[in-house]
């Protein structure tokens, strides 16, 4: 199992503390609220509440944080997030749902892979996963699938190893670069919960046909 430090009071937070205290990984909280933090990790039962700006214990460091602040946060952390695994799951859309605020060319992960020190591997994940839904787990008798992106191997398999334990099925996408393919998946779940399917109560999942 790994340890895991989770950056970030909100549902998303939540719902993978519980999810990976529940496949019996070390959880850390890491919030710019003290006392928020020390709750969330009092609520959750078996978690750690950490100190902000410090360095993380996991090895696995989880930017549970708006795209708006992911890359000023690892920025702000430095060098304690050398050699650590730094699992991005922001979505960097626009106000209205019509497009990606990220770079040209670039995805949000990326832009947040140039913000982490040497020694720091960003892979993308979570981020096409409602938190209601990952706190829920395997929907109608299948798991939920978790795609992720990445330019480290070894990263990656940890990563795979850390969703695994959560009782969800990893599905690696390729490199980094490949992120903002995931990040325009994040938009078109917010364009069908916009003007079509109206609720948040789905997943998008691959189906491998025999």
């Amino acid at each position: 199992m790994s340890g895991i430090s989770i950056i970030g009071l909100g549902n998303m937070a939540g719902a993978l503390a519980d999810r990976a205290l529940a496949g019996g990984n070390a959880v850390e909280i890491i919030g710019r609220d003290p006392a928020k933090a020390k709750e969330l990790a009092a609520t959750l039962g078996g978690a750690t509440a950490g100190t902000a700006g410090a360095a993380p214990a996991g090895d696995i460091v989880i930017l549970a944080v708006p795209y708006g602040s992911a890359a000023a946060v690892v920025s702000e952390y430095g060098d304690a997030l050398r050699g650590k695994v730094i699992i991005d799951i922001t979505n960097p859309v626009n106000a209205d749902f019509t497009g990606l605020v990220s770079p040209e060319g670039s995805s949000g992960a990326q832009e947040i892979a140039k913000a982490a020190p040497a020694g720091a591997h960003v892979v993308k994940a979570f981020n096409t996963l409602f938190s209601h839904v990952l706190a829920a787990g395997p929907a109608e008798g299948r798991p939920l699938d978790v795609f992720i992106a990445g330019d480290d191997a070894r990263a990656k398999a940890r990563v795979s190893a850390f969703i695994e334990s959560l009782g969800l099925r990893p599905l690696d996408t390729g490199m980094l670069p490949m992120a903002r393919a995931l990040e325009n998946v994040g938009l078109l779940q917010l364009g069908l919960l916009t003007h079509s399917v109206k609720h948040t109560n789905f997943f998008v999942g691959v189906t491998i046909l025999s």
